[in-house]
């Protein structure tokens, strides 16, 4: 079997693991959405300041700096004389995939089509089969069975781009539908094919986390940065385990939409004066920062 190819290493290159909050995730949202504003490149004294800014600590920002750099999302590079960092393809390519994700969550409608991903992968490929599944589970995918995932199917190219990077594509074969039979209902059917109850916990979590946003007035672009980069750190995993299930489908009671226009509102009051401050905060590149080579 083929290795994964080198040219599709950026679908492998996802915040699976990602832990929000912790100062590696942070540092991915600044480069994701400020960084890449910017041209995709930073020196390293404005880097470090943009994270301390957060709270972050400066041993702190190293380390997330060699994680970002082992995991492929960040280059070296000089430029100007000033030391600083290059957002690389690869990492580009995630940001620009997981963009219509987190600032246009997706829901699907009754009678949209479904995506279904049927593999039976070997046992001399366990460690690929279990990595197909867990990056399945994290783009929202749905488990029918040990060797049949279901989603929508907006999401059928994300799939299959994971796919083909684990060289999987001999073992796969989807399918493209438009009518379920199941034994029960719909509703108990998705309740056993995704952990509702966890999807459910993180909207709860973001809404009693972040809500406060909205009573907060007349916040300056600092503060409009500083409220909206732990807020968009903790809401972009969400719309990559939530597929959109449409509303028959879903608890009485499912707080998505609650939590989807809670971050709406808040990219809309935050996201252009939270830019403006970032470049304005290191437009002369003349103040001193922290070294974090």
């Amino acid at each position: 079997m083929n290795s994964p190819r080198p040219d599709l290493a950026g679908a492998v290159l996802d915040d699976i693991d990602s832990r929000p909050g912790s100062a590696t995730s942070l540092a991915r949202t600044v480069l994701g959405a400020y960084v890449r504003d910017l041209g995709g490149w930073l020196a390293i004294a404005d880097f470090g300041a943009l994270l301390a800014g957060l709270g972050v600590p400066e041993q702190s920002t190293r380390t997330a700096v060699t994680r970002l750099k082992s995991k492929g999302v960040l280059d070296a590079e000089s430029r100007g004389g000033r030391s600083g960092y290059r957002i690389t393809a690869a990492a580009e390519a995630m940001y620009t995939r997981g963009d219509p994700r987190i600032f246009g969550f997706r829901q699907m409608a009754d009678g949209d089509a479904w995506h279904l991903i049927s593999f039976g992968i070997p046992e001399s490929l366990r460690a690929a089969r279990h990595q197909l599944r867990r990056r399945l589970s994290s783009i929202g995918c749905g488990t029918v069975s040990a060797g049949l995932w279901i989603c929508p199917e907006y999401l059928a190219a994300e799939a299959a781009t994971i796919v083909t990077a684990l060289a999987l594509d001999d073992y796969v074969t989807s399918f493209r539908a438009t009518d379920l039979t199941v034994p029960g209902t719909l509703r108990a059917a998705a309740a056993q094919w995704w952990d509702l109850p966890a999807l459910a916990e993180r909207h709860r979590a973001f809404l009693a986390n972040h809500g406060d946003i909205r009573t907060r007035d007349n916040l300056t672009d600092r503060q409009a940065f500083e409220y909206f980069v732990p807020l968009l750190d903790e809401w972009r995993i969400i719309p990559y385990l939530d597929p959109g299930l449409p509303a028959p489908m879903l608890p009485a009671d499912w707080p998505g939409p609650a939590s989807v226009r809670l971050f709406a509102e808040a990219q809309q009051r935050c996201l252009a004066p939270s830019r403006r401050w970032v470049q304005a905060s290191i437009g002369d590149g003349s103040k001193p920062g922290i070294l974090i080579h």
